[in-house]
């Protein structure tokens, strides 16, 4: 009879360490990746279907972001500031992004009216011939675009119009879905910007915290 009562005793503290550590669980989450210049989405967003064309005439899709790290910045080739300091920044940091994980730089030009594959070829070359640089019809770009989180504007008239855009990184992830956007911060007189060792440091955090679902 002891012997009995002794067992329930042993089950029933068994029973109540398990559930210790599941309120545990439930109670104290494992904590958020802090970012330096980035913000991690609470969830994976699906990219809107796309068909583009890539700098050496190929079709690029979404097929095309599988398997590998994409990070997006989106512009035009006639800028004037933002997005050839940028491709710089980007083509500094590249071999440091390698290291961490397979990526892929993709410039997503929303100026397909000037910006030919031919014109993104001389283009992207000059900074890394390893970047895509990737354009289409505006229904094509403006879908994505937004479901990357990133905006543009057509500014002025004529053949000499600017376009307005993000000047943020957004990282989609080896599924194809939006992970996080990277956003740059504007010294005086100068470009605004995403620092290269900030940008480093966030990626290696996400991909070693990183669960696809």
């Amino acid at each position: 009879m002891q012997a009995r009562i002794s067992n329930k005793i042993l089950v029933i503290a068994i029973l109540l360490i398990g559930l210790g550590g599941l309120f545990a669980v439930k109670f104290n989450p494992p904590k958020p990746v802090e970012l330096e210049s980035g913000f991690l989405f609470p969830e994976a967003f699906e990219l809107a279907p796309f068909e583009l064309v890539d700098q050496q005439q190929k079709p690029f899709t979404n097929a095309n972001l599988k398997d590998q790290w994409s990070l997006f910045f989106i512009g035009f080739t006639y800028c004037p500031d933002v997005c050839p300091t940028t491709l710089n920044k980007l083509a500094a940091a590249y071999p440091e992004l390698k290291k961490i994980a397979p990526i892929q730089i993709v410039f997503l030009s929303v100026d397909p009216k000037r910006d030919t594959p031919e014109k993104l070829l001389t283009y992207v070359n000059f900074f890394n011939p390893e970047f895509k640089a990737v354009t289409g019809e505006q229904t094509q770009i403006f879908p994505l675009t937004r479901s990357l989180g990133l905006t543009y504007a057509m500014v002025g008239e004529g053949d000499n119009y600017q376009v307005d855009h993000s000047a943020g990184y957004v990282l989609v992830s080896p599924q194809g879905t939006r992970v996080a956007v990277f956003k740059p911060t504007a010294a005086l007189g100068k470009a605004p910007q995403v620092l290269n060792q900030a940008l480093i440091s966030d990626f290696d955090k996400i991909v070693k915290s990183y669960k696809p679902k």
